[in-house]
């Protein structure tokens, strides 16, 4: 690994692991934001729920800026946005004001990831890319994992504020970093940013995904749903018409004629809502159902962390030199055991015989399958799309979550009870179990990238 390529490294792990971290650290502190603003549940949903918007609305926005504009240049603005929008949290007034900050995180977070795994990709060739790509994973993984735990600390020694202080010191980091990093692309010239399918897009899934979250407190016979999703609706549906139209659309749609993208996106959408809603479902119950504290579910699901540190480069290498299919299918097969396992938890369950053993599994599958799904998708498009590529694939695995955690309630009911829980286990191990099976049925192996140009 050259010098260069270990800074690329570094810079795509400290500015993607901001963003995972920020998206799991807040639930910890949900709770104290509450007392101090008050507004009850809806103020705590949208502090969550707004970031995750924004995020899933706009990564498609931020892959065609990075292709377009340079993917140094986007980083260092999104860095700097990414700062302000936390320093703006940290010192919130009221659930509005910290609401509409969170907002404004999630739109540096969209440009933040798909710039990282773009640098990486354009830096790396062949096994050593599935390398990085698995020390990547690891990393950024290990963030969103100790997020709640570190958060659980943060709150009960000081504040939650200084949860969104803390970015502070990874951000002036990365920027350090940032100014000895090469330009990796230069501007491309007589290029125009879709600014049409930038609206229609944002429109589209920020309509949807409204709905989605508004419904438990409207009903979906409100027009207050019922209007923003026939507008979120209608918005993807001519998204769709114009991009195919498009002289330079935000969203090639060629890139879904490349089999492993396209089966592999679908892959990603089943496995990551299936993750998404484990990790909810578990923090929830440990506190409300078990009675852990918030440190307590986060040094509970430590395992996770540290397989995944241990073994995603390992399976990332694998995948480079066997093909990811293996891979992908296993991978959310074991995680899916992991859950069943689970079922047999009662109200009181002991760790060591009815929890660890379905977070080992889980961490197993985990670590078996996130590298190489990023490989193969990344590495079936070539590497001047890489941008829109990763940009893709991360708003997919966004949106995936949170719709699959929005439909979580459907399941379960409006309150967490025991039951509640097991059938909530039942749907992720589907959802995983789904989406090895999309993985083993139509991935390819594949030693060069597919053209779509």
């Amino acid at each position: 690994m050259t010098k260069q390529q270990r800074l690329v490294l570094i810079i795509s792990i400290l500015a993607s692991s901001i963003v995972f971290l920020d998206s799991s650290v807040i639930n910890v502190a949900l709770p104290a934001i509450g007392r101090e603003f008050g507004g009850g549940l809806l103020v705590q949903q949208w502090v969550v729920d707004i970031y995750l918007i924004t995020m899933g609305a706009l990564m498609l926005i931020a892959g065609s800026l990075a292709d377009i504009f340079g993917r140094k240049k986007i980083m260092l603005i999104s860095l700097i946005g990414f700062a302000i929008a936390s320093i703006l949290c940290a010192v919130s007034v009221d659930g509005a004001f910290l609401i509409l900050a969170r907002g404004l995180q999630g739109v540096a977070g969209a440009l933040l990831v798909p710039c990282s795994l773009a640098l990486i990709m354009s830096s790396f060739k062949g096994g050593a890319a599935g390398k990085a790509i698995g020390a990547w994973t690891a990393w950024t993984g290990i963030a969103f994992v100790v997020g709640p735990m570190l958060g659980g600390f943060l709150v009960d020694v000081g504040s939650w504020r200084l949860i969104f202080a803390i970015n502070l010191l990874p951000i002036v980091t990365t920027l350090w970093l940032l100014r000895m990093l090469e330009s990796h692309r230069e501007s491309t010239k007589n290029t125009k940013v879709d600014v049409l399918g930038a609206t229609l897009s944002t429109l589209g899934l920020g309509g949807v995904v409204y709905s989605l979250i508004e419904k438990a407190n409207y009903g979906w016979n409100s027009p207050i749903i019922l209007v923003p999703l026939i507008i979120g609706l209608t918005s993807l549906i001519f998204f769709t018409f114009h991009e195919l139209k498009a002289e330079q659309p935000m969203l090639p749609m060629k890139l879904f004629k490349v089999r492993n993208f396209a089966v592999g996106n679908v892959a990603t959408a089943a496995i990551y809502a299936g993750l998404s809603i484990a990790v909810f479902l578990i923090s929830i119950f440990l506190q409300q159902i078990v009675g852990y504290k918030a440190l307590t579910t986060g040094v509970a699901l430590l395992p996770v962390t540290i397989l995944m540190f241990l073994l995603s480069s390992r399976f990332g290498v694998l995948a480079g030199k066997y093909g990811s299919r293996i891979f992908m299918t296993a991978g959310p097969l074991v995680a899916a055991l992991g859950f069943l396992y689970m079922l047999m938890i009662g109200d009181k369950p002991y760790y060591l015989t009815q929890i660890l053993p379905g977070v080992l599994l889980f961490g197993l599958g985990l670590s078996i399958t996130i590298a190489p799904l990023t490989t193969t998708i990344l590495g079936a498009i070539d590497q001047k799309q890489s941008g829109i590529a990763s940009a893709v694939n991360n708003a997919i695995a966004r949106i995936a979550g949170l719709i699959g955690v929005a439909a979580l309630g459907l399941v379960t009911g409006p309150q967490l009870s025991l039951d509640g829980f097991h059938k909530g286990l039942i749907m992720v191990a589907s959802l995983l179990i789904l989406g090895a099976g999309v993985s083993g049925i139509g991935i390819q192996k594949f030693k060069h990238h597919d053209s779509v140009t």
